[in-house]
């Protein structure tokens, strides 16, 4: 840890904001007083709050259930968000960069790279990137759902050597940390050290969207990615960059990649489905190799070129994920039949996989 040059730290909302909603200007001034204390390290903050922050000004007294309020509660606070925190870091000389996605820019390839150009030069120039969701223009279909997730695939995207996620939470219990007996679970080295753990839903608080479930899940995606990750609170941040003991540690299960498929399988959200005979489900899986027309037995749902879709068995047990190359409506004319022959007959621009495998991740 004391060796992690570039470092992803996210914050919660309730780490930020009172429980009616609005930006605690103490809390965000604590957070950036740790923060800019490391000018030796490479800091990108992954924040929530802008829906939080919001809520006040709006004269909301809660968290929207509507997608329309929620966009126009993160487009009030999002502008308070960003000025609070260049306000803060300002004190230190420190200048911040607001960087917005949604997944549908990280898992298409020039939209990722794009991403990793504009994170890494932004650092390279002594910025602080400021991420969060782009919550004033996602839809359902292309949201991440919490941010706790961003910032694994955050971490992902920029190469980070580890990844603290900070909260209202001291760390991962074997139970609810409210009820005698439950005990911190200092390092998880692995899924079998999570076999028996009982972990809870959304915090207290009730602004934000996450909670322990959410948490656990992103430092699975990041342990997974090769990046070891720390999980406490935000009151605890200083002892978490510095190395010490704090919290829970999540051990690197997984190599590290540069690559965005971890976005496509974790980020991205299928808008139809191709099913799969044996064969072609055994290419795939096993021998890793595009999908071309003549395994593809069935389409299912309405989507364009350049979208993700799953990959089927005949079962329907998704076994990949793909940016497909087709509109649906293009593909039953091809079903079964090899590309040689659709390029003979229909032209050279149908010679092409379904979904190249460089554009395609298992699930399995």
């Amino acid at each position: 840890m004391t060796e992690a040059r570039r470092v992803v730290v996210k914050v919660g909302s309730s780490s930020l904001t009172t429980a009616a909603g609005g930006l605690d200007a103490d809390r965000v001034d604590a957070l950036v007083d740790v923060l800019a204390g490391h000018e030796d390290r490479e800091i990108v903050l992954v924040s929530s709050g802008a829906i939080a922050a919001g809520l006040a000004p709006l004269g909301l007294p809660g968290r929207p259930r509507d997608l329309a309020r929620q966009q126009a509660a993160a487009s009030v606070g999002q502008g308070l968000l960003v000025a609070r925190y260049t306000a803060s870091f300002a004190r230190y000389g420190r200048r911040v960069g607001q960087v917005l996605l949604t997944s549908d820019d990280t898992s298409r390839r020039g939209h990722y790279r794009n991403a990793y150009r504009t994170l890494d030069q932004l650092l390279a120039m002594g910025v602080v990137p400021v991420v969060n969701e782009n919550d004033t223009v996602a839809t359902d279909e292309i949201r991440f759902g919490d941010n706790d997730r961003l910032a694994a695939l955050v971490a992902h995207l920029v190469r980070a050597d580890l990844l603290i996620l900070l909260s209202d939470v001291d760390g991962l219990y074997d139970g609810d940390p409210s009820t005698p007996g439950t005990r911190l679970i200092p390092e998880v080295r692995g899924p079998g050290d999570l076999a028996e753990v009982s972990i809870g839903s959304v915090g207290s608080a009730g602004v934000g969207t996450g909670g322990m479930v959410t948490k656990v899940d992103a430092a699975r995606i990041a342990a997974g990615a090769g990046i070891p990750v720390v999980l406490t609170s935000t009151s605890r941040a200083a002892a978490a960059l510095a190395g010490r003991a704090t919290g829970t540690f999540f051990h690197a299960t997984g190599r590290r990649s540069a690559n965005r498929l971890l976005w496509l399988a974790h980020a991205s959200a299928p808008q139809g489905a191709l099913i799969l005979d044996d064969g072609a489900v055994e290419a795939v899986v096993k021998r890793r190799t595009s999908l071309l027309p003549a395994g593809v037995e069935r389409v299912e749902g309405d989507f364009s070129a350049g979208d993700p879709v799953e990959l089927r068995d005949r079962a329907g047990t998704p076994v990949a994920r793909g940016l497909v190359n087709f509109d649906a409506r293009e593909i039953p004319p091809l079903l079964g039949r090899s590309t040689r022959e659709l390029a003979k007959e229909l032209g050279p621009a149908y010679e092409r996989e379904i979904v190249h495998r460089d554009d395609l991740v298992l699930l399995h």
